[in-house]
């Protein structure tokens, strides 16, 4: 067999281990793989090149995509699906690994649905994937996240002064709540849980009141108050191929709105890429290893329009479209939770 592999979407640290992995198990089984550049674009412009365990064996700590990536859509503009399709063919691929989050893993469960023969691995710092415990690039996203925030302790102490660190989360706020808490942040804001900004005033004032001589803040790109409008100007930026507005830097305006709100003096940190790069944990290394064997796994059975997943200390298989068709972001409940640390 000649099976494929693209990585979709925003890069992560764990996707070469994944692709080494991936061409380790199909070389075993005497098969053929093919590395399709830049995601969708790749199968869209025939692009690809042969990879082999001389080339990838050394990528295990590499952080980004050894295949580099991009956030085609195939389903954007008319023809280009078909266009797929016809270079899948031209390419003589049996099978496809894709690589990626909800979009990539939208477009692949399309095609399958055409009858492409394809399966899934999920990758996304967000952690937004459902019916797996863990996506590629989580783990590596939270550790970076959480030194941070401890180093920027010390100089919002040392100043007494008020500091907002916004990190990555479109639609989910997993990396805001495990870094915050991991790095002990006085509040943590979430897409998932309007806030009001007089609350948030009030209760850094109180928290002065009390005696304490500064504060720290994360936040989550995506926040948004509580009657739900969006006061940052997200209608106004650039969006993707798949209608997802530019985020990032929501972190200045809202320090800028503490300041005014509190009188405090207030400084911003916006991690932004910086958690998505570099090497990537160990945690993210095997992940990635251990879902590439279980794609290739899939393969073997022809279980199409399927995708590997982590539950548990189990890898196991799921459907794509019962993927697809739920939503995972921090349930309430844990939010409250951890609301007893916000003092």
């Amino acid at each position: 067999m000649r099976i494929g592999i693209l990585t979709g979407g925003g890069d992560a640290p764990g996707l070469n281990s994944c692709i080494r992995a991936a061409v380790a198990r199909v070389e075993d089984l005497g098969w053929e793989v093919i590395g399709i550049r830049r995601g969708w674009a790749g199968l869209l412009e025939n692009d690809s090149l042969p990879l082999s365990w001389s080339l990838v064996e050394k990528t295990v700590s590499l952080g980004g995509t050894m295949l580099e990536t991009s956030r085609t859509n195939p389903f954007k503009r008319e023809g280009d699906d078909k266009r797929v399709m016809e270079n899948f063919e031209k390419m003589r691929l049996d099978a496809l690994i894709a690589i990626g989050g909800d979009d990539t893993l939208t477009v692949a469960h399309k095609l399958a649905q055409r009858g492409l023969p394809i399966v899934g691995v999920p990758k996304t710092m967000d952690n937004d994937v459902p019916l797996t415990d863990y996506t590629i690039g989580f783990d590596t996203a939270v550790n970076i996240s959480t030194e941070a925030i401890d180093r920027l302790h010390t100089t919002a102490a040392s100043h007494r002064r008020l500091m907002v660190v916004e990190v990555m989360g479109r639609d989910a706020g997993w990396v805001a709540i495990a870094s915050g808490l991991a790095g002990g942040a006085h509040l943590i804001l979430i897409p998932e849980v309007p806030y009001d900004l007089e609350e948030v005033a009030n209760f850094l004032l109180e928290r002065k009141a009390k005696g304490n001589t500064y504060s720290l803040i994360v936040v989550s790109e995506a926040i948004h108050p509580k009657d739900g409008t969006e006061p940052f100007g997200y209608e106004k930026r650039e969006v993707d191929a798949f209608g997802h507005v530019r985020l990032g830097g929501v972190g200045h305006v809202f320090a800028e709105l503490l300041e005014r709100k509190t009188g405090m003096e207030t400084r911003a940190t916006v991690l932004g890429h910086l958690i998505r790069s570099g090497p990537p944990t160990p945690f993210d290394r095997n992940l990635g290893t251990y879902l590439a064997l279980k794609a290739v796994e899939l393969i073997k059975e022809k279980k199409w329009d399927y995708m590997s997943a982590l539950r548990g200390t189990e890898y196991i298989s799921v459907d794509l479209g019962t993927v697809l068709s739920q939503t995972k972001r921090v349930p309430i409940e844990l939010y409250n939770q951890i609301k007893l640390f916000f003092r």
